[in-house]
Parts: C-alpha cells; sequence; structure tokens
C-alpha cells in the first residue's frame, strides 16, 4: 500500500490503481451515478474514480502515478459527465501515461482537483512562510474543514459549496472557519490566476460578506489580558512552580516579548555581558532585528537554564521541551489551569504590560511599543530614526521588573512614574 501524500483526498491507493492495470477495468455499474450516495471514493478501475461528498456532489477523478508521484486528475462533474465519457477520458489519460507525459501538463478544457490545486499553492508559497508548521497547518485545515472541496474540480465550486463548508463553523468556531475561508479563497484565487475558473466564490469583500456575519462580530478583537493589578501575585504564584514552562513565562512577561519569540529563544541571541537578547530578523513579525535589555530577575533565570542544562544532549534552545524541541504554542494552557486563572492568553501579557506602562509611568510612547516591538511614526519618519533606544527600553523593563516584584506599592508606582528627560536631575543626555 502507498499512502496519498499532500492534501489530495487522504485516501490510501493500492499499488495496482496507482500503477492501473486494463484487467481491473469497468468495476462500477452502469446506473452508478444514480444509485450509488454513501460518502467516499468508488473505483471503476483503471485509476477512474467516482467521489461522493459529504453535500451529496458527485465528481470523477482519475487518480495515477507517474515518475513515483501520485496524483489526481479532475474529470469532471458527474451531474455533467456521464460513466461512459469518463471512462473515455481516463483512457486518454492511460494512453498519455503510456507515453510518459503527465495528463495534468497537457492543455485542456479539464480542471485540476481543488486538492491538486491547494497541494501546488502551499508548495509554491512554503519558501515564503517564516512559520516552519505553517504548511503542515495549511494542508490540515484544508483536509479536515474542506473535506467535501477537495475532490471537487476547481471549476465547478460554487458559492453554496463554500458556505456549506463554512456555516456549521462559522458560528461555534469563527476564528477557525474565518482563516478556513481565507485559505479555500487563496487557492481558488490561484485557480483563477491559472486560467481554471473566472471568478471566486470564496471571496469575502462583495462576496460571502453578504451572506455571513463579519468574523469581527463573532470574536473579541484582542486577547484576553491579566489586568496589571494582579500581575505581582500571578508573578509570585508562578515562581512557586518548578516546571521549565514556569520560568518561561515569567522569561516572557519580563521582556514583553511574544510567545513565539520566547519558546524559539537560542542561546545565540543572548549576551550575558550587555544584557541583551537579540532576536535575528527572521524570527520576528515585522521581520526586523529586535534587541531587548535584560533585567537582572530575566538574567538570573537564563543562568538557571544554562546550569540545568549541564550534562544534557545539547541545544541551542534555551528553554527545550523534554525532546529538545521548541515548546508547544499550548505550553502555558497547564500552567494557567494550576492558577486557576481563566480567561487570558499569553500573548495578553503584552497587553497588561502596555496597560502598566501607559497608566503608571511617564514613559514616551515611543519607548513603550518599542518594547514590543511595534512600529511607531510612518516610514519616512521611521527612517530618520537610527536608534533603537536601547537604554531607555532598559530603564522601562526595570521599572516593570520592580512592579512584578515588589507589587503595586507607592514606592514602586513613585519609581516607575520617573520622568525619562530628568532622572535625579541629570537630562537624558547625562545618563
Amino acid at each position: 500500500m502507498r499512502r496519498a501524500k499532500g492534501i489530495e483526498t487522504g485516501v490510501e491507493i493500492p499499488e495496482s490503481i496507482a500503477q492501473p492495470r486494463s484487467r481491473a477495468l469497468h468495476r462500477l455499474p452502469a446506473r452508478a451515478v444514480q444509485t450509488i450516495t454513501a460518502v467516499g471514493k468508488h473505483a471503476d478501475g483503471g485509476g477512474l474514480y467516482l467521489i461522493v461528498t459529504q453535500s451529496g456532489s458527485k465528481n470523477w477523478i482519475f487518480r495515477y502515478s507517474l515518475d513515483g508521484r501520485s496524483r489526481e486528475a479532475g474529470l469532471g462533474s458527474a451531474r455533467d459527465v456521464s460513466l461512459a465519457d469518463a471512462r473515455t477520458k481516463a483512457a486518454e489519460h492511460r494512453a498519455l501515461i503510456a507515453r510518459r507525459i503527465d495528463p495534468l501538463s497537457v492543455r485542456s478544457t479539464i480542471a485540476p482537483i481543488f486538492a491538486q490545486v491547494a497541494d501546488d499553492y502551499i508548495r509554491d508559497q512554503a519558501p515564503r512562510w517564516r512559520d516552519p508548521k505553517a504548511v503542515r497547518d495549511w494542508t490540515n485545515s484544508l483536509r479536515v474543514h474542506a473535506l467535501a472541496l477537495l475532490a471537487m474540480p476547481v471549476d465547478a465550486i460554487e458559492v453554496s459549496d463554500v458556505l456549506a463548508l463554512l456555516r456549521p463553523l462559522w458560528q461555534t468556531k469563527p476564528e477557525i472557519a474565518s482563516k478556513v475561508r481565507g485559505r479555500i479563497e487563496r487557492v481558488l484565487d490561484a485557480a483563477v490566476v491559472l486560467g481554471h475558473r473566472k471568478d471566486n466564490p470564496a471571496r469575502w469583500k462583495g462576496g460571502l460578506a453578504l451572506v455571513l456575519p463579519p468574523p469581527k462580530r463573532l470574536v473579541r478583537g484582542h486577547h484576553a489580558a491579566l489586568p496589571y493589578e494582579q500581575a505581582p501575585a500571578f508573578i509570585a504564584a508562578l515562581r512557586e512552580r518548578s516546571a521549565d514552562s514556569a520560568r518561561l513565562l515569567e522569561f516572557l512577561i519580563l521582556t514583553a516579548a511574544r510567545s513565539g519569540e520566547a519558546r524559539g529563544a537560542r542561546w545565540s541571541e543572548i549576551s550575558f555581558a550587555d544584557a541583551v537578547w537579540t532576536i535575528p530578523a527572521e524570527r520576528m513579525k515585522a521581520e526586523k532585528e529586535h534587541r531587548v535589555p535584560l533585567v537582572r530577575r530575566a538574567l538570573e533565570i537564563l543562568a538557571g537554564q544554562k546550569e540545568a542544562q549541564k550534562g544534557q544532549r545539547p541545544t541551542d534552545l534555551v528553554f527545550p521541551n523534554e525532546y529538545g524541541r521548541e515548546p508547544s504554542v499550548n505550553v502555558f494552557n497547564a500552567l494557567f489551569r494550576r492558577q486557576k486563572i481563566a480567561g487570558i492568553t499569553t500573548h495578553g501579557f503584552r497587553s497588561t504590560f502596555r496597560d502598566w506602562a501607559g497608566n503608571e509611568t511617564e514613559h514616551a510612547r515611543e519607548i513603550i511599543e518599542g518594547a514590543l516591538a511595534h512600529a511607531v511614526g510612518d516610514a519616512t519618519e521611521r527612517a530618520y530614526r537610527r536608534s533603537d533606544a536601547l537604554e531607555r527600553r532598559r530603564k522601562l523593563m526595570e521599572a516593570w521588573a520592580a512592579y512584578l516584584e515588589a507589587g503595586a506599592s507607592d514606592d514602586t508606582k513613585a519609581s516607575a512614574k520617573a520622568p525619562e528627560q530628568e532622572i535625579s536631575g541629570q537630562s537624558e543626555s547625562a545618563v
């Protein structure tokens, strides 16, 4: 048995079918299109299949293998293509394969199936995606949530087919539904560019937006955040946990970093001498290098990690999981459950920091946004701003660490509110 790779239809195909033999031809009854209703793949032999989807649509595909690669070619909807015509088209494809010609490479009026266009799109776009898990996420989401479209020729997909997929998810899992819709739209956009169809039934503006409620009305626009007044108590409770994930989360909070940036932190990015963590552009959302000032407690956490890794398998990861790999995005969920805190997200701690800095300090807005690696001002203004204000941001992060350490006492608030322009009577240039 050989497994079909990529998205395709997710069904195992025996080697004898992947390379069709004449003795297996014409297995379906003459009235197969009318009588077969079971969802799945029904073989006629010689690589020809009748696909019945959950929505009840029926399509013909031709499954074959050439040069060690399994492929599927759509032969049209069973509504328009009879069993006899489908067999004729399959025979034409087998004749091409016998001459070592890929049927999909021959210019014809037959459109490829959605799965094939999706596989090609993902393969072509993968080099542009920073997240190494993007290919897997795209493939899995389309295989699971766009199953009914996979075997359909792209020129046969209609708005009703897309809506049949999305409506069950739109109210219950709006974020997933919105993401799946966007991915279907991009695959069908590729089909339009390739000349396989003239419009896009998954288009939002001027299309599905007229029949589905806007996603922003279904989900919250911001990540759920812990009120900053509760942050010191949260840190105190976090330090009672011995798990590496607790140290990772505290490091993330102290640096106001994004989850992926902290989980993927490398020793090669850390300078103990300068107390700086330099995150390379390829790991940053804005694709620009970002220097993070490290406060005393953050350095203590790093030193503890360095000590704990002595005698273990060498790794450049600062916070590897038990398998030596980067921790999962869900690594913090157990911590939230153990501390009996519901309704917050890891990313929300950046909002916690932003709220504290804006309400409890007098640091300039560009310094606060810089600590979050946010761009401030227009392109021209940013071009003239050569410095990343590292030392000014260090003062802000030290005040944040002091707040978390001591709690929201009057002394801590007063220290945090010290103006940047004048500290102990000195000007900024003298500090």
